[in-house]
């Protein structure tokens, strides 16, 4: 039994569609993946713009003439939290991060603020913060990485430039490796 031409030309496009369906659904599955994962992100830079005026605060009961830094913080802190996007929020993050510094520069200044209880404690939120977003900074670039080279290979790569699927950017914290915020805790 012989098959007609038309019988393999129809096999073969509907391959073809399943093939094409398959690979557009990884490439969503791919960005869904990383938006989800900058979600994650996200939640921790708010987690820890919302820790940074109760530290302000604490501060300030002791070091009322440290005006200028607290000015500083609360500028980094608006900008982290208005950031949008890995890009902005990478530059925020960095700035906020030397704020922080900054500030915690001023606390060894006061023994008695690196005394108070509610410092310490806040000290310990902010660290365990730090570890979450740098766990989550891993876990959004590694899907990231994968969504990149899924676009930008074959043979999804025609599929994805077809349908304007954009390469996503790293959440990169300039120096972040290099200069982590210091928190004391004794």
């Amino acid at each position: 039994m012989t098959t007609s031409p038309g019988v393999a030309v129809a096999a073969t496009f509907v391959i073809l569609l399943v093939v094409l369906a398959i690979m557009y659904n990884r490439l969503v599955r791919a960005r869904i993946r990383v938006h989800e994962a900058w979600s994650g992100i996200a939640v921790q830079l708010q987690r820890r713009a919302d820790l940074v005026p109760n530290l302000v605060e604490i501060v300030k009961g002791y070091g009322v003439h440290e005006r200028e830094i607290f000015e500083t913080v609360a500028k980094a802190r608006a900008a982290m939290t208005q950031a949008a996007g890995p890009a902005e929020a990478g530059l925020a993050n960095t700035g906020l991060t030397h704020a922080l510094g900054r500030l915690f520069a001023v606390v060894e200044n006061y023994p008695t603020i690196r005394a108070s209880d509610n410092f310490h404690s806040l000290q310990r939120e902010l660290a365990a913060i730090e570890e979450r977003i740098a766990y989550a900074r891993q876990f959004y670039n590694r899907n990231v990485l994968a969504y990149n080279t899924l676009i930008a290979t074959l043979p999804s790569m025609p599929l994805a430039r077809s349908l304007h699927f954009e390469r996503e950017n790293f959440f990169d914290t300039e120096g972040s490796s290099k200069d982590p915020v210091a928190v004391h805790l004794n």
